[in-house]
């Protein structure tokens, strides 16, 4: 992805902060939207200083459709999308309320529409571009408890295989990864560290992301990849 212009969505989040710095090693340049500025100052941390002049911070609401036009607008170009912006929620159908219901749906799946749709249209103009969005174990193995959750990540991996389907004959490509539990410190801190050996680590889960948004990865459409970790 060298000199690749990337939009990068969650930069600042859990698996964000594992992504980041193995697409700025690959000498991209990179826009992050964010929400808090604590949180950029967070991810500046870890960021070696020789990289960060290829990094743009923007502040921005993905679920905002202008707020997303306006970023996109902003860049000259959109090479790659990478979208990691999502969030894991857990309860019982028949308990669930309709508005936690509509969050899990924004945050999930209205946000992968609004970025995809608006780096598409940049992406055609160029005849270029690689998308790469965040699925699911549960998009593909739904379980019980994770209803609205497991819905709106099948809703991503659906979504990403009909632009694959809408870009046939172009050199833009569309993909899934799919991951169980991700080591974040989040999910340490929610669900303990007693099988945290077995999740799936940060690094790995980018080096699968990163193959999608490469040059070389141009024959793979459509694709919802499993990453499992070990269990």
């Amino acid at each position: 992805m060298k000199d690749k212009q990337v939009l990068l969505t969650g930069a600042t989040g859990g698996l964000g902060v594992g992504v980041t710095p193995i697409v700025l090693a690959q000498g991209a340049f990179v826009t992050i939207p964010y929400r808090k500025p604590e949180d950029v100052e967070n991810l500046k941390q870890i960021i070696p200083p020789s990289d960060l002049n290829r990094v743009k911070f923007v502040s921005a609401d993905l679920k905002s459709e202008s707020s997303v036009k306006n970023i996109v607008d902003s860049m000259v170009k959109v090479d790659v999308l990478i979208h990691l912006v999502g969030g894991f929620s857990m309860g019982k159908t028949d308990e669930y309320s309709f508005e936690d219901w509509k969050n899990d749906f924004d945050l999930n799946l209205n946000t992968t529409f609004l970025t995809c749709k608006y780096c598409l249209i940049k992406m055609l103009q160029n005849n270029y571009g690689r998308i790469v969005t965040i699925g699911s174990r549960g998009a593909v193995e739904p379980v019980g408890g994770l209803a609205a959750y497991c819905a709106s990540k099948a809703g991503v991996v659906a979504l990403t295989k009909a632009i694959a389907d809408e870009t046939k004959g172009t050199n833009i490509t569309a993909n899934s990864v799919l991951p169980s539990v991700i080591d974040t410190e989040a999910n340490r801190k929610a669900m303990g560290t007693e099988d945290s050996d077995k999740w799936v680590k940060p690094k790995s889960l980018a080096e699968a992301i990163c193959f999608l948004a490469d040059e070389t990865a141009q024959d793979i459409r459509g694709a919802a990849i499993p990453v499992y970790g070990n269990i």
